[in-house]
């Protein structure tokens, strides 16, 4: 589904991924891992098309996307919920979601596709004409998923979607998110500071140290190295 090669982006002198090289298999769920500073957001941000590459190449479902636009980018089907959610703290719940599916025609798809969010995060349903500024954390990054999933994306990058959230929430986000590729085959790419969660659902995962690929395993043999827990996971 994706495929990364030699890719570098960079503000100015400072190469924020330099040299990346990473696939994400269709229906699976890769975890991006390290510690802040690492390059993570800037990988997700790049291959949005929120900015541009230096160079290397970004191909999504066999076609190249590098360089391209992010309202391009998702009318292909990747949707991407930013770290701290990115929700309008003006627009009501409702209002935010909706704006997730605003470039789609189909008005009855786009309105099965909203009592669908809200089948998957009841909360959201109760608090629908509540302003998103009033919104718990835990509550917030539901609305940042729910609002990628109007789009009906057949990839979702996810930017550190348990950032500032107690233990049980994050437990009941992580289960969301592998329930998403069980039911709806979705491709995952699951950028996290929280590696033993991320490890416990994904497939596969990839370890980021300033810009760079450390390592790259399944998520179990990953999670055995206590070396490389250690030195970059944290756990």
């Amino acid at each position: 589904m994706l495929e990364i090669e030699d890719l570098v982006t960079a503000y100015g002198p400072i190469r924020a991924v330099d040299g990346v090289s990473l696939t994400a298999p269709e229906g699976s769920i890769t975890a991006v891992l390290g510690a802040n500073g690492a390059g993570k957001t800037s990988l997700l941000q790049t291959i949005s098309g929120l900015i541009p590459a230096r160079q290397g190449r970004i191909r999504y479902a066999g076609r190249d996307i590098t360089g391209m636009g992010a309202e391009k980018v998702v009318r292909l089907g990747v949707a991407h919920s930013p770290e701290g959610g990115g929700a309008i703290g003006e627009l009501t719940v409702d209002e935010n979601l909706r704006l997730g599916a605003l470039w789609r025609s189909d008005r009855a798809d786009r309105a099965k596709a909203l009592r669908e969010v809200y089948e998957l995060f009841p909360r959201l349903g109760e608090r629908r004409a509540v302003h998103a500024s009033s919104l718990s954390g835990g509550e917030r990054q539901m609305l940042s998923i729910g609002r990628a999933l109007m789009g009906r994306p057949k990839m979702l990058l996810l930017d550190e979607p348990s950032l500032g959230l107690a233990p049980i929430v994050t437990a009941q986000l992580m289960r969301v998110i592998h329930g998403l590729r069980e039911s709806n085959g979705l491709t995952v790419l699951l950028v996290e500071q929280n590696a033993k969660s991320a490890l416990s659902i994904a497939d596969r995962g990839v370890v980021l140290n300033v810009g760079k690929v450390v390592a790259e395993d399944e998520s179990r043999t990953l999670a055995a190295n206590d070396d490389l827990r250690k030195a970059y996971l944290g756990f």
